[in-house]
């Protein structure tokens, strides 16, 4: 396996990093993308092959590295158009997914080697459903701009896919948590809120989760749409109580979501109400580590500490 991934983000360098644990040469990651030069020399520091990709430029390298890899992993999200009417300038033109903007052609046509592609997207494209379970041939109802932006970049890498006649993984995610990025750290932090609305759930999913479902797929080299999400849709105000009492403080207060202050993304999170089924992802034969968030949330707890002290 010899991997490049656009999009070093959360998500993707955990898979990364599964390299070592799983006792791969570090050489079979040719190169990962990353969009400052601080970062990359970070990573440069650690054995890796860092490329600067912002999205509105090609960068010197890639081609040539995109020569060599037999797995891609894409995690950069499309950009979209602006609301008809609005005045967009030069909105359009970021439009789309900015590795296919740039890239489109090396992949279809100019990469010999490769065998698979993944495609990190999102639950989101499957808009609101009322509370009903939903799975990988549930209709897709986007409402905000950024999923109907998601649905249009998921159909165009199935035509990149079909070209170079290779397989692609479309993994669609729930809400990620993880070390660093939980309901402990927003406690320590006090923007942990207890939001309200009947009958609202979520699916979550640990990073760890991620990682491992990637594994799986890009060693089988399987093809599909696969939802990665965990077993338990469940009230966020439940999720933060239960973080809160892992914690061994008090959680915030109830907040009904009519009275709550929320940017326009926040709020049109709470537009969208489903439950989501990984059992295509089991049947797979991936086994989750974190099956609810309380197991995932059991292994974070130590965060709560960091976060005071950070």
């Amino acid at each position: 396996m010899r991997l490049f991934v656009f999009g070093h983000g959360y998500s993707a360098s955990r898979f990364v990093e599964t390299f070592d644990a799983k006792a791969f040469d570090r050489n079979t990651v040719t190169g990962v993308t990353v969009r400052s030069r601080d970062k990359a020399a970070s990573l440069a520091a650690h054995g890796l092959k860092p490329f600067v990709f912002d999205g509105e430029h090609p960068a010197d390298g890639i081609a040539s590295t995109l020569y060599r890899a037999t797995h891609l992993l894409v995690s950069i999200p499309p950009g979209h158009a602006a609301p008809a009417g609005a005045c967009v300038g030069g909105a359009n033109a970021r439009a789309g997914d900015p590795v296919l903007r740039w890239y489109a052609d090396e992949i279809a046509h100019g990469s010999p080697n490769l065998q698979w592609i993944g495609y990190l997207s999102t639950v989101g494209v499957y808009g609101d459903h009322d509370g009903d379970w939903v799975d990988e041939d549930s209709e897709t109802r986007p409402v905000s701009e950024r999923s109907k932006a998601r649905v249009a970049a998921e159909d165009a890498w199935r035509k990149v896919a079909d070209t170079r006649g290779v397989p692609l993984a479309i993994l669609r995610l729930s809400g990620i948590y993880g070390p660093g990025r939980n309901g402990f750290v927003n406690l320590a932090k006090g923007t942990a809120k207890r939001l309200v609305k009947p009958g609202q759930v979520f699916n979550r999913i640990h990073v760890d989760d991620i990682a491992g479902a990637l594994a799986l797929l890009a060693d089988q080299r399987l093809c599909g749409v696969f939802n990665v999400s965990d077993d338990e849709p469940a009230p966020p105000q439940e999720v933060v109580a239960h973080a809160a009492e892992l914690a061994g403080v008090a959680p915030p207060p109830e907040t009904g979501f009519d009275e709550a202050e929320l940017s326009p993304m926040a709020r049109s999170f709470y537009g969208e109400n489903k439950r989501v089924s990984n059992a295509k992802i089991k049947a797979a034969g991936y086994a989750f580590c974190y099956p609810t968030y309380r197991e995932g949330l059991a292994g974070l707890v130590g965060d709560y500490g960091s976060a005071q002290q950070g």
